[in-house]
């Protein structure tokens, strides 16, 4: 007896998203990336992880009424249409890495709270927009601007509940690379990553690339909500690390990525064969200098060669390396990147820790087995 025909994997119920993203939380939506769409220079728009932290998320909103609210200590406060946004100020573009601040706390040993990603909380895009420098200076902010808060159209079912509101520091938010985008990958971006509007960042954690961005307040105090002052905040250390017994005691908000890098090909436990060529492939990036360079090892870090650069797409954005290698023996071994920025930073090879999960970078290990 035949059964109905195959067609395919049942539509996501998350707007614009892919089915095959891993469902962590339903509310509030957090999506992560498979690893099989890192064989993309440019994230596809529904394979985009999904993180939002209120539970009461957009699922629809009328362009025609939407609007973006400049205000604060500004001369001109905005109350700006998509219209206004695309017709008033120069569209800038720019390829950026989009990465959680706890992409890998599930690697974390001992283990902290919260999502539980593996390594897929990240993408990569082209952003698309006008510069945030431009929406703030037709605003005409005032003598003793101080900072920028940016908030969205996300809530929590509870008013005292914090809501999510983040700042930047005006010489940040004056950066030209910061965008209020209205593009990824030359299309909307889809509802869960932001429609009609994400603050994007470039080279910052994603905790700032404020999503369906509704609302910028220019104040003359450094902004002290939940979110900036309680969470997401990182021991004032080298390399974000503590230790479970001694915590750090002063810490600051997260802002900068660190350099880091992920291994693609072969996948854990991938079987190899004595003789035969095994390509290597993987994504390096950092906070905005650029990737200068990336080393390949496949004994487990004793000896390292250096792997070929694909194009650069950006100094935001990450960049694909690539390594041949050829093993001369069976049995098992592992394969492991290390990459390095144009402003000197390298990855370690050992594991940091911190409460909060975040900023994990050491050397990803790969196992494999040779026949």
């Amino acid at each position: 007896m035949q059964g109905p025909a195959d067609s395919g994997p049942p539509p996501s119920p998350f707007d614009g998203k892919a089915a095959d993203l891993i469902l962590h939380t339903e509310r509030p939506p957090n999506l992560e990336m498979p690893a099989r769409y890192l064989s993309h220079d440019l994230t596809p728009s529904e394979a985009m992880f999904v993180r939002w932290h209120e539970s009461v998320v957009p699922t629809s909103i009328d362009e025609r009424t939407f609007r973006l609210h400049v205000g604060g200590l500004v001369d001109r406060p905005l109350d700006l249409s998509l219209a206004d946004l695309r017709t008033r100020f120069e569209a800038a573009s720019i390829v950026a890495v989009n990465q959680c601040s706890g992409n890998g706390r599930s690697l974390f040993a001992p283990r902290v709270p919260g999502v539980q990603w593996a390594r897929g909380a990240i993408g990569n895009a082209r952003w698309t927009g006008a510069r945030l420098k431009d929406v703030l200076a037709a605003a005409v902010p005032r003598a003793g601007a101080v900072e920028v808060t940016l908030a969205g159209l996300d809530h929590a079912p509870l008013d005292a509940t914090p809501k999510f509101v983040k700042s930047l520091a005006m010489a940040r938010a004056t950066d030209p690379d910061v965008l209020v985008a209205w593009a990824m990958n030359d299309a909307p971006i889809p509802m869960m990553n932001g429609f009609p509007l994400r603050l994007v960042v470039p080279g910052w954690y994603s905790t700032y690339w404020i999503k369906a961005l509704s609302n910028l307040e220019v104040v003359d105090h450094p902004f002290d909500g939940y979110w900036m002052k309680k969470a997401y905040r990182i021991p004032a250390s080298a390399d974000a690390n503590e230790a479970p017994d001694a915590l750090a005691k002063d810490t600051v908000p997260i802002s900068r990525m660190n350099v880091s890098s992920l291994v693609v090909t072969p996948e854990a436990g991938a079987g190899l064969r004595v003789g035969v060529a095994a390509p290597i492939e993987g994504l390096a990036w950092d906070g905005g200098s650029g990737v200068a360079s990336v080393d390949v090892s496949t004994d487990g870090g004793t000896t390292w060669g250096r792997a070929q650069l694909d194009a650069d797409l950006g100094r935001y954005s990450w960049r694909r390396f690539r390594a041949s290698w050829t093993p001369s023996q069976a049995g098992a071994a592992t394969i492991m990147a290390r990459a390095t920025s144009i402003a000197g930073e390298s990855q370690g090879t050992t594991a940091r820790w911190n409460r909060a999960g975040y900023m994990k970078n050491d050397c990803m290990r790969v196992d494999v087995r040779i026949a």
